[in-house]
């Protein structure tokens, strides 16, 4: 019954783990309107027939109709709506809530290609490859306009943002491969910003990163290389420790827990942080790309605002270095407060 349903509204093929709940929602609601809309077409057809006008001098007599029957022409439809409602909630929350243990890779959009980075080094343009039956989570990007990552086999779509970090996740059910479009206009080669998503058997997968690994080891002996995405050799979290120490971040933030100019690195990834307006927020990617790009914005309790904006001086694959980074530097400690305040008052315009 769903193979021919989906064949019958046209539908992609079903590879992942969310395709089957998305569409038997879209079953339910398709038939239901289905069923409605036919009912409603012939009872007008009925009631044109029965009840049609006979004479000139025929008048159309007042109806009154009951609690009852405007009861049900008011809770009926309010009742399905509220339903698919309630079970495209449940979907949602599923679909912005990655399980626990999920494979991170980083996805930069760029007019016009996809750029892939795994937390481990593997780099890719375009082909993302992943093992099936293990969730996934992208952290994705943009470098220049606003960019939208689907996959119609997945029945997945998440806009991709210049200046910060959106996420999705997916579970791929079978290997296979699976197209990758761009489902928001962005400019002249918007039609041609595509990708491949490759489902591989989870051997298959394994066999595949640990060539990459060999590959990359060979590489940084000294055999030349053209890595498009990420900024240089080696993984995320090495390349995140060289771009903090590039770029100034440990003159302010310290990676051991010692209180400094700003909050420590150190178990700062899902802490719970008070800003200065009240509220309180979790440390993910997000927060951290925003800090860099717009750390004005989202300040912490106790700090001052000195913190410069990193936008237009750190790349997509730095930003994602730097983060990875930052997530790395976890201790055995379980820490259930925010941040304590800086050892000293900064100078302003350092």
């Amino acid at each position: 019954m769903n193979e021919f349903l989906r064949r019958w509204l046209f539908l992609p093929e079903q590879a992942s783990t969310f395709a089957y709940d998305i569409d038997r929602l879209h079953y339910f609601v398709i038939l239901t309107t289905f069923v409605m809309s036919t009912g409603v077409g012939l009872t007008t057809i009925l009631f044109f027939i029965r009840y049609r006008r006979r004479s000139e001098a025929q008048t159309t007599p007042h109806i009154q109709p009951g609690l009852l029957m405007e009861g049900a022409f008011i809770f009926i439809p309010l009742s399905f709506f509220l339903l698919w409602w309630a079970i495209g909630y449940r979907i949602y929350v599923e679909q912005t809530t990655p399980p626990q243990g999920a494979m991170d890779v980083y996805v930069q959009a760029k007019k016009w290609m996809w750029k892939f980075a795994y937390p481990g080094g593997p780099n890719a343009v375009n082909v993302l490859r992943v093992p099936s039956g293990r969730p996934v989570r992208l952290l994705m990007t943009s470098r220049d306009v606003i960019h939208s990552f689907y996959v119609p086999e997945f029945r997945i779509k998440q806009d991709v943002l210049p200046g910060r970090y959106t996420e999705t996740w997916f579970e791929a059910v079978q290997p296979g491969r699976y197209q990758i479009l761009c489902a928001e206009y962005c400019g002249a080669g918007h039609s041609v910003m595509r990708g491949e998503v490759i489902v591989l058997k989870p051997e298959e997968y394994e066999d595949w990163l640990s060539s990459q690994h060999r590959g990359l080891a060979s590489r940084q002996d000294g055999q030349p290389t053209a890595l498009d995405f990420a900024p240089a050799l080696g993984n995320l979290v090495d390349q995140g420790r060289r771009l903090a120490q590039e770029q100034g971040c440990v003159k302010c933030h310290s990676i051991d827990g010692t209180r400094h100019i700003g909050p420590t690195w150190l178990d700062l990834y899902h802490r719970k942080e008070k800003l200065q307006d009240g509220r309180s927020i979790d440390v993910d990617e997000a927060y951290i790309t925003e800090s860099m790009m717009d750390p004005l914005a989202k300040v912490v309790a106790g700090f001052q605002p000195v913190m410069p904006s990193f936008e237009n001086k750190l790349a997509g694959p730095e930003v994602a270095a730097i983060v990875e980074y930052i997530k790395s530097l976890q201790s055995d400690a379980v820490r259930t407060g925010a941040s304590e305040g800086p050892a000293y008052a900064p100078v302003r315009g350092r």
